[in-house]
């Protein structure tokens, strides 16, 4: 069985295709109604389908509300503007250097240079 992937609402079509040609189940949150809904909505969605979540919303960034090790993994993405062609390099350069099955539970930031991993054993 894949690997279970959704993305949130600010990425596109061409995001998903990234992660399905690395060989990850990708869903968009866009495709199952969730755009414009309250991040919590989002979120239990992905808890309860139990999908390691990448998102742009730095609302999701709070460690204190999605701490480590209590859910099945996330990944922050800060591009510059993000602007959908820069996103793709900075998916491009994680998904090159890292198995998303070695991030399960971990917060994640990926910027255009560096790749920040906040392991469950690291807390909070």
């Amino acid at each position: 069985m894949s690997f279970a992937v959704k993305l949130d609402e600010n990425l596109g079509l061409a995001h998903a295709k990234q992660f399905r040609d690395a060989g990850y189940d990708c869903d968009r949150a866009t495709e199952e109604g969730l755009s414009g809904v309250d991040d919590d909505r989002v979120w239990q969605r992905v808890i309860a389908e139990r999908r390691f979540f990448v998102t742009l919303d730095l609302d999701f960034s709070d460690i204190r509300d999605h701490k480590p090790g209590e859910h099945p993994g996330l990944l922050l993405i800060r591009g510059a503007g993000n602007d959908g062609d820069a996103v793709a390099r900075i998916i491009a350069r994680v998904l090159a250097s890292h198995d998303l099955r070695e991030l399960a539970g971990c917060l994640v930031v990926a910027d255009s240079e560096k790749t920040r991993i906040r392991r469950p054993s690291e807390g909070g």
